[in-house]
């Protein structure tokens, strides 16, 4: 990628705002209590409970530290994924992703009708995947999303079934401390994630950008999962979740700004459920004093719409949960 086409450039009140942002308030989180067999105060899990039931309310998203994914995964993946975008595009673009499925290389995504600065590997946690063809409520047909073998790097697709094994394990634990943290039982988010998950790995690569001023790798947008579980140990709350929750939780926007001089990689793990799955309040989380706060909604067909916007320009805005909130 060279000089910025205008189709990358963001509407003046999304352009980034160039500098160091302050970190130091983000939540880390240390998950040993759930991670070491050697921690068995039950007093810790308790204060583990708590301190991700306020990062939730307060900043919707957390920093983990010893939460068990080997560090060498991390490594693999980070070689393997540079490994890959060092090739030509031409080389990138025999592992295409298109309407007929969804998994593999893409290089024109957009958020909100402007060009995201980034190319993408995406690939399924259940390989196939079965999901709406379309997003129509009464068609009922199916379709599957499969995984995409590049040539190169050889150990690609292994080196990200392996990651993606720990992860998805990490993201699983941390659902059960949610649910925990809302009041409910440790399971209760188990039943949507056992069979069939939607769950998407993806292998993120931001080139240097000419006018990083101008453009972004991701605009402004939530993301629309239970959870994700991003490589540099950051989790962020999400909005599948703030329906669960009946916005106890809520999902923050957020958007990846680009660099002049450094390239940027980023491996985040997308937990998603079954696509037949009913997207609603939990039923303990309401009641006459806190009503339900959303209209139950498919997540296949929410998913199905989503992804068929990858391919072209939208006349309007692309689905989101605050469709379906009640008025």
């Amino acid at each position: 990628m060279g000089e910025v086409d205008p189709a990358f450039i963001q509407d003046l009140q999304h352009r980034p705002k160039l500098g160091v942002i302050e970190a130091e308030e983000i939540p880390v989180i240390d998950l040993s209590p759930v991670t070491n067999e050697a921690v068995s105060d039950p007093s810790s899990i308790e204060r583990l409970v708590k301190e991700i039931g306020s990062a939730c309310k307060e900043w919707g998203f957390f920093q983990v530290i010893n939460h068990g994914v080997p560090l060498v995964l991390r490594e693999n993946i980070e070689k393997a994924s540079r490994m890959f975008f060092s090739q030509s595009v031409e080389e990138k673009r025999k592992v295409s992703r298109d309407e007929r499925n969804a998994m593999g290389y893409y290089d024109t995504e957009h958020t909100k009708n402007v060009r995201d600065w980034k190319e993408v590997f995406d690939s399924v946690a259940q390989d196939p995947t079965p999901v709406p063809l379309t997003p129509h409520e009464h068609d009922h047909r199916l379709t599957y999303w499969s995984n995409s073998t590049p040539h190169y790097p050889p150990h690609l697709r292994s080196t990200i079934t392996k990651y993606v094994k720990e992860t998805e394990k990490l993201s699983l634990k941390l659902m059960e401390l949610i649910a925990l943290s809302l009041g409910l039982e440790a399971k209760r988010f188990e039943e949507y994630f056992v069979k069939d998950q939607t769950s998407l790995f993806r292998l993120n690569y931001y080139p240097r950008c000419p006018s990083p001023h101008l453009a972004l790798g991701v605009g402004p947008h939530k993301d629309v999962g239970a959870l994700t579980v991003l490589a540099q140990d950051e989790v962020e709350g999400l909005e599948l979740l703030q329906v669960w929750s009946n916005d106890a939780y809520e999902s923050p926007e957020h958007r990846v700004v680009v660099n002049s001089e450094k390239e940027r990689y980023s491996y985040p793990f997308f937990l998603f459920p079954a696509q037949e799955t009913e997207v609603k309040p939990m039923e303990e989380l309401i009641n006459d004093q806190n009503p339900s706060k959303y209209r139950p909604y498919k997540w296949g067909k929410f998913l199905a719409h989503r992804f068929s916007t990858n391919f072209k320009k939208q006349v309007g805005e692309n689905i989101q949960i605050l469709h379906y909130k009640i008025k």
